[in-house]
Order: structure tokens, then sequence, then C-alpha cells
């Protein structure tokens, strides 16, 4: 709700200010995500589609303020990891996230949609981002479930753990480039990654607990979903208190977007220099 308001704000001051422009815009690309199952490499996360909207407040020819609505999916599974410790833990999940955000946007060079002079420019934003999430995992059946219920390591039921939470803030910041399509529309690319204060968009993130407290406290599922380690470590007899994540570094999302925006203000004959 907050961002909203803020949203509202920004369109208000938009109309008010002098030299001010308004766009509307469609975006898709695809998503990708950095964590425990995938640490390094944003091409080995299992794309989806990710689709929004955004409303963007160009106050002048540098400077600009977007509201964005963003959906998509981010998926990675151990056995697609070149990292043999990886193949052996054999976890794996998917997460759709829903985002909302508002970014400044500072153009490298001056940029005016309908103006012939001002027809492309790179840019750089930077923001703030609330987001809603929901880990899933499959079963030996192929069956999807919600991660976060089934408490895999130990969050709710052992000491000083609490269930994280499915919704936090995010930091969003990235780079694109941007061109005029005649007097009313826009096309831009743009390579965005967002920083969270969560490392449980996967759900991996400390040590295995114990297989037999967990069947009892959440059932076989959570048991099941929790460890699929293919084989114990030697001199193990059991997974318990095995690094299962690292808790030192949280997880990361982002997008590679195309989009497509339409000027609804200012009338083409409108004089734009600033």
């Amino acid at each position: 709700m907050a961002l909203i308001a803020m949203a509202l704000g920004i369109a208000t001051f938009a109309q008010k200010h002098k030299g001010a422009s308004q766009e509307i815009g469609y975006q898709i690309g695809a998503s990708y995500y950095i964590g425990d199952l995938n640490p390094d490499n944003p091409f080995q996360s299992r794309s989806h589609v990710t689709q929004g909207g955004f409303y963007r407040a160009n106050l002048n020819s540098r400077v600009g303020i977007r509201f964005q609505v963003l959906n998509g999916t981010i998926e990675s599974w151990d056995v697609d990891s070149d990292n043999s410790w990886q193949n052996n833990r054999n976890l794996h999940f998917r997460n759709n996230i829903t985002e909302f955000s508002i970014q400044g946007e500072i153009n490298y060079i001056d940029h005016v949609l309908g103006n012939p002079k001002h027809r492309f420019s790179g840019f750089l934003t930077a923001g703030i981002a609330f987001f809603n999430h929901d880990p899933e995992a499959s079963d030996s059946y192929g069956n999807w479930h919600p991660l976060q219920p089934m408490c895999t390591e130990g969050q709710g039921w052992t000491g000083g753990l609490d269930p994280y939470k499915l919704s936090g803030i995010a930091m969003p910041y990235g780079l694109g480039f941007k061109v005029n399509l005649g007097t009313s529309l826009s096309v831009q690319v743009e390579w965005g990654m967002r920083k969270t204060w969560t490392d449980y968009l996967d759900d991996v993130s400390t040590d295995y607990v114990n297989e037999m407290a967990l069947r009892l406290e959440r059932g076989d599922l959570s048991a099941e979903l929790a460890d699929r380690m293919i084989e114990l470590p030697e001199g193990f007899d059991t997974s318990e208190g095995l690094q299962r994540g690292d808790p030192g570094r949280n997880d990361k999302y982002g997008y590679v977007l195309a989009s497509i925006s339409l000027r609804v203000s200012k009338k083409p004959t409108t004089c734009w220099e600033q």
C-alpha cells in the first residue's frame, strides 16, 4: 500500500512538473536466481517467462521515476550443477515471486519520447521493492508442495528458529537501453538484479535436522523434501548436523526484460526542451 501511495504521489507531481511526461508499459522476459542451489552462474538456473507492467514519470530528459509490477518464477536443481557436492545433495525448488517496486532512472544522455533529437539512451536504475514468494519442491510422484510449512530446517519447532517470512523487501538495481519508435512509443531492454535480506527463496540455508524428529513433527513428506542426499559422506551414518546450505549468503533474484511503452501525456507538438 505504501508503494501504491508513493506512485500516486509521483503521478500528481509529474502532472504539475513543467516538462514532465508520463508513460505506461508492458514487460516480458526471463527470470534467474543466485543462491545456495546456484551460487555463481545466472545462466544455470532454470528460466521462466516473467511479465509485468510499469508507469514511468519522466521528470526531465535525464531523470525518471518508475512504478513497476512484475511476476515470474525462479527455479534451480542441484542435478544441473557441475559440483559433485551439490549433485549428491540433490535438492531443487521453484518459487513464484510477485514484486512491486519504485525505481529511479538516470539516462546517460538526454532522452525524450517523441523528440527525434533525443531518440535513444542507456540508463541506470535503482530503488526499493516489496515482494511475495512461496518456495515449492516436488515429491517422488512429481507433485509440487509449498516448503515453508514443512519446516525442513527445523523452523518453528526447534529452539531459536522461526518460520521464514513469505514476503520481504528487496533492493532492485540494473541497467538498460531505450529507443523511440515514432512519437509515442518506446522500446527498451533491461538487466536487473534484486538484493534481498532472506536466505530462503530456495528453502535452503543451514544444516540438516534429525530425520526422525522431523517426521514426528511435520510428517513423512517433510522428511522426504528436506533430505534427498544420494549418499552419506564417509564416516557418517546420519545427515543430522551436516551442512545443507550457506547461512552467510542471502539469496538474490533478477530479470532480463524487454518492454514497450506508450506516452500517455504531452502531445508531440509540445516543446520538450528543458
